[in-house]
């Protein structure tokens, strides 16, 4: 009884108005576009040191993950996309820090 009440395609607004909800009809729809948020590459990012270019890509990531289980796929894509940009740049700009470190470490040494 209570699972037909959930799947009813009525529902009630705040103000106690009733909405004739059409996600229930018997037409196709189509599924939504997979989840590009790049998690995986903002979190191997997170490991270089260019701290302040890995948060933004990380908060990048959690918007574009938000943004897509709010409907909005759009908005989700663009956001995976900068995400995916600001992780790429903060891995160069990671990477360039090491060798540069390195160089300078290794070629002051004094023996």
């Amino acid at each position: 009884m209570v699972l037909t009440m959930l799947k009813s395609p009525i529902k009630t607004s705040l103000t106690g108005s009733t909405v004739w909800d059409h996600s229930g009809s018997t037409e196709e729809q189509e599924p939504p576009p997979p989840l590009r948020s790049y998690l995986w590459l903002s979190m191997l990012a997170c490991f270089c040191p260019a701290y302040p270019v890995n948060i933004v890509a990380l908060v990048f990531t959690v918007m574009s993950r938000k943004s897509y289980y709010q409907g909005d796929y759009d908005g989700s894509r663009r956001l995976g996309r900068n995400a995916l940009y600001v992780s790429v740049a903060s891995i160069i700009i990671g990477v360039l820090i090491i060798v540069i470190t390195c160089i300078v470490h290794f070629t002051t040494l004094e023996y």
